[in-house]
C-alpha cells in the first residue's frame, strides 16, 4: 500500500510517502511561511522525484488537528479534494502525534503546540497510544495533571516547548526532559504515514472536518456577546469550516 501523508498544523510543514511501511521520499520545512504555497508544490515535486504520480497512491492521511486553524482547514482540504477527485482512501491523524511519533524515546512523550497566552494543545503518548486525550489547556495546569497522575514515570516533552520551558521546570521536571533539538522537535509525516496503514478509513470525505478543539476567537467572543454557554446553539449561528 502507498500512503501519502501530510501535516501543515504548525509552523513546520511535512510530508512523506511510504509504501508497505517503507520510506519513500519525505520533506520538512522550519520556515514561517504560508503553507498555502508549499503545500501543493511540495507534494507534486515529491512525486515527480519518484516517478509517481497521483493516481498510484492507496491512501491519504492528513494530521487533522489539534493546532492552527489555517494550516488545518488547508491540510484537510487538500486532503479531501485529493481523495474525492482521485477516489482514494482517505484517513485522519492527530497532529500531535504527528510530532510524538517521530521520536525515538523509551518515555512517554508530551507533544506541544503553542496556542498562546499559557495555553498549549498538548497531549500524552506511549508509541502510538494516546495515554490522555488531545487538549486545548492552560498549560501550567496540564503540567501539575501530568505530575499527579505519573509521578514516577519518565516524561519527555517535544514540539513547541520553548515558550514553557521555564513552566515546565517549575512544575519539577527537569531539563533533560526537553527535547530541544531542532529536527526531532518536528511533525513527522513518516510517523503519520505508518500509523495510517492500520487507521479506520473515512467514511464520508465531505463531512470530514478539522478537530481544532478550541473556538475561533471570533467565535468565542461572539459567544460572550450573545451570552450562550452551550457551544452547539452557535452553530445556527456560526458555520465553521
Amino acid at each position: 500500500m502507498k500512503i501519502l501523508a501530510f501535516d501543515s498544523s504548525s509552523k513546520a510543514l511535512a510530508i512523506a510517502v511510504t509504501e508497505d511501511g517503507k520510506l519513500l521520499g519525505e520533506i520538512r520545512l522550519n520556515l514561517k511561511k504560508n503553507h498555502s504555497t508549499t503545500l501543493m508544490t511540495s507534494i507534486d515535486f515529491l512525486l515527480a522525484q519518484m516517478d509517481m504520480e497521483g493516481s498510484d497512491i492507496d491512501r491519504i492521511a492528513v494530521a487533522k488537528g489539534p493546532g492552527s486553524y489555517t494550516g488545518l482547514r488547508l491540510a484537510v482540504t487538500v486532503a479531501k479534494t485529493l481523495a474525492w477527485s482521485m477516489d482514494k482512501e482517505l484517513v485522519g491523524m492527530s497532529s500531535l502525534f504527528a510530532i510524538a511519533g517521530g521520536l525515538k524515546t523509551d518515555g512517554l512523550v508530551v507533544p506541544v503546540i503553542d496556542a498562546r497566552r499559557g495555553n498549549a494543545y498538548a497531549g500524552l503518548y506511549d508509541g502510538a497510544n494516546a495515554l490522555m486525550p488531545d487538549q486545548h489547556c492552560k498549560f501550567s495546569d496540564f503540567l501539575a495533571e501530568l505530575k499527579e497522575a505519573y509521578p514516577d514515570q519518565k516524561l519527555v516533552f517535544t514540539g513547541e516547548t520553548a515558550g514553557f520551558k521555564a513552566d515546565i521546570l517549575e512544575a519539577g521536571f527537569e531539563d533533560d526532559q526537553i527535547i530541544t533539538d531542532s529536527e526531532a522537535v518536528l511533525p513527522s509525516a513518516y510517523a503519520l504515514a505508518r500509523l495510517a496503514e492500520t487507521a479506520e478509513v473515512v467514511d464520508n470525505i465531505h463531512a470530514f472536518a478539522p478537530d481544532y478543539l478550541k473556538k475561533v476567537e471570533a467565535e468565542e467572543k461572539w459567544l460572550e456577546a450573545h451570552d450562550k454557554q452551550d457551544p452547539n446553539e452557535a452553530q445556527d449561528y456560526v458555520q465553521r469550516l
